[in-house]
């Protein structure tokens, strides 16, 4: 009785928590739609370019993505299984709080370098109100996540996941019940690597075909090379949203596979930080600005299968750890 009394009240503080991750990411969501897309707002903004611009862009996809799938997971909050819904629910909204919070910490870093200090005007004003707002919500949110965190290997012994949830939601809508049954979802577990990477290609497709009208670009190139980026920053983000959260039970996998997976993640990532730093990069490295697309295209991509590649040797250099004793993982 004890023991239920303490899960209910984890449970009850996890949703608190959630609950005030969501409304930091609401305003911070909101703040920067404006702050891009608004011409004469973004004009007047410190971080309007690279490397800060990167961290902007990424967190303007990321965190409305997770919100919605909390959001729509707190319908199935009382649903069984409601230890492991609060822990990959929480740490979802960590990762969402975390990604507020690293584009934050880029904004103050573009306001403290005086980043287009001449075009500051009335708008950098209110930017600089907004940031500090999200900033406050940021902090006040971890705070709380923090505070209900779970211990260590706590993630070793779930039983439901994301996929579950979307079962039970799809039931109580006649015409989603039908995609959203137990056997499309055991179908996504067993592909869930081929699902990432179908998603993630789908979303960069739609952003860049999106960026290519928008911006009259001509040179097939650099979409392909938009198309790339997008899809390394998308696949990246599943796999690392997934093995944190948990939205999707994988089953266990051999040795080489996870090497892989992991390999290929360490690439994107490399993609992702070296477009932010490219400039710097290429001027330390050849000594002069970046101005050719078939240049990026080698920086970008370059590093990325430099990276994966070493990855892959120093991980199949390691000693094989033993296998896990669980049956299926998100990782």
């Amino acid at each position: 009785m004890a023991a239920m009394q303490r899960a209910d009240e984890s449970a009850r503080a996890a949703l608190a928590a959630v609950r005030a991750a969501l409304g930091a990411a609401v305003v911070f969501e909101a703040l920067t739609v404006v702050a891009t897309h608004d011409k004469a707002v973004r004009a007047a903004s410190p971080w309007q370019d690279d490397p800060y611009d990167a961290a902007v862009s990424l967190a303007q996809f990321t965190v409305p993505v997770l919100a919605l799938v909390i959001a729509l997971r707190l319908l199935v909050w009382r649903a069984p299984g409601g230890l492991d819904r609060a822990q990959q629910t929480a740490r979802a909204a960590g990762l969402m709080t975390a990604l507020a919070g690293l584009t934050a910490a880029f904004e103050w870093a573009a306001l403290a370098g005086g980043r287009h200090r001449s075009a500051w005007d009335a708008w950098t004003a209110v930017l600089v109100g907004g940031l500090a707002v999200t900033s406050v919500l940021a902090v006040s949110a971890s705070v709380l996540l923090v505070r209900g965190r779970r211990p260590r290997g706590s993630a070793r012994g779930w039983r439901h996941d994301w996929l579950g949830d979307a079962v039970l939601l799809g039931g109580r809508v006649p015409v989603l019940g039908r995609w959203l049954g137990p056997e499309a979802a055991a179908w996504t577990r067993e592909r869930a690597w081929p699902v990432f990477v179908a998603l993630s290609l789908l979303a960069s497709a739609a952003l860049t075909a999106a960026q290519a009208v928008g911006e009259r670009w001509t040179d097939p190139l650099l979409v392909v090379w938009m198309l790339g980026v997008g899809t390394a920053s998308n696949l990246a983000f599943c796999v690392i949203s997934n093995a944190l959260a948990g939205f999707v039970a994988r089953p266990p996998r051999s040795r080489m596979r996870r090497v892989t997976e992991f390999s290929v993640v360490t690439g994107c990532v490399t993609v992702q930080l070296v477009m932010a730093f490219r400039d710097p990069l290429w001027s330390a490295l050849a000594g002069g600005p970046l101005t050719s697309v078939p240049a990026l295209t080698a920086l970008t991509f370059g590093a990325g299968a430099a990276a994966s590649f070493l990855c892959a040797v120093l991980l199949l250099a390691r000693r094989p750890a033993a296998p896990p004793s669980g049956g299926a993982t998100a990782a």
